[in-house]
């Protein structure tokens, strides 16, 4: 019997291990008339009258995880800031925070990443599946007026009305605000704002001030929903940190490496495509539209800028935010879908229009 026994354990182990939670319905919640999470229900309260932003969220707004500087205009950042941003994307990013294994400090909150936030009444935390975690104070205390620099920084939080007011000071120079390696100084203070809208939709506000970088302080607007029934996964950069084997040559090779294109052959390529095997922290499903014009072929993923492809063959392309296309055709010669290339293989995505 201890035998038998024994064997059903070791059977049921795999499905245990591999289920991780990933679809456990999320206990507490409003949910529709069909089951699924009323992400429009009213957004919950704590005991003491505040909003509740507990919860397991997934950033939506892409634009300013790769370009934080979007909104600013030529001459709001100084000149060595600008070279520091071509020299870093010329080296392919190589050198971001999350190629290095390193935390992202601010530029989490601009992210695209899952954020799990934890709520009690004198501190907020805001966990992240590399293991990083960020405390934010509700007790009452002020920043230190002269913090040690960190890789999260010290945060201060308060309630104006039914938004979370944070404020935070003494990060180190090491982490980038986004993507595309916009540099900051120790000197940097972020507050941000955070307001749940309904059960499942978020507002935030960031406001970055920086004066030894830039002209000004900006802000710019993000929106987050709730990910219900699902939780949180770690992921751990140095298991497997391999990537930078792969990474070599400039962002300039790819233009002495262009071909010539027909015209026709690129114009069939112009359609939408819908992701069909998911890939990290980014929504899902994620959409790539691509537009042929004056000659060109050029990708958008949804929620950032339109980039112009190199074509390195007539079907592989690269400049799609540092990573590559293939575009696959049946045997009529119709394409089918795409494949977003990168070092960890291709992903899938089918064309829906």
């Amino acid at each position: 019997m201890k035998i038998v026994v024994l064997a059903i354990i070791l059977c049921a182990l795999p499905t245990l291990l591999a289920a991780q939670w990933v679809k456990y319905p999320t206990p507490g919640i409003p949910r529709t008339a069909e089951g699924k999470p009323n992400l429009a229900a009213p957004a919950p309260r704590t005991a003491d009258g505040k909003p509740d932003l507990s919860g397991l969220w997934q950033r939506t707004s892409l634009k300013y995880e790769r370009n934080i500087a979007a909104d600013l205009k030529p001459g709001e950042i100084q000149p060595w800031a600008e070279a520091l941003v071509k020299q870093r994307a010329e080296n392919l990013q190589k050198d971001h925070m999350s190629v290095q294994c390193l935390p992202w400090g601010p530029s989490y909150s601009n992210s695209a990443r899952k954020v799990k936030v934890v709520q009690t009444p004198a501190l907020i935390l805001m966990l992240d599946e590399d293991l990083t975690y960020r405390q934010i104070f509700t007790d009452g205390r002020a920043l230190e007026a002269d913090p040690n620099p960190s890789w999260m920084g010290y945060s201060v939080g308060r309630w104006e009305g039914d938004s979370l007011v944070v404020d935070s000071v003494g990060f180190n120079d090491r982490t980038w605000l986004d993507r595309d390696g916009h540099p900051h100084t120790e000197a940097l203070r972020m507050t941000e704002r955070y307001r749940r809208l309904d059960f499942g939709h978020m507002e935030i506000e960031i406001t970055l001030n920086d004066p030894q970088v830039y002209a000004h302080p900006w802000t710019v607007a993000l929106r987050a929903e709730l990910t219900a029934d699902t939780e949180l996964l770690e992921y751990v950069c140095n298991e497997s940190h391999t990537s930078l084997e792969h990474w070599v040559g400039k962002a300039s090779d790819e233009k002495e490496t262009e071909v010539r294109v027909a015209t026709e052959i690129l114009a069939k390529y112009a359609g939408v495509y819908e992701e069909l095997d998911f890939w990290g922290n980014r929504p899902h499903p994620a959409i790539i539209e691509i537009t042929f014009s004056d000659g060109a072929l050029f990708a958008e993923l949804k929620g950032r800028e339109k980039v112009r492809l190199v074509a390195q063959s007539e079907v592989t392309f690269s400049g799609f935010y540092g990573l590559g296309i293939r575009f696959v055709t049946d045997a009529q010669g119709a394409v089918t879908h795409l494949l977003e290339r990168r070092v960890s293989r291709d992903y899938r995505f089918r064309r829906t229009r």
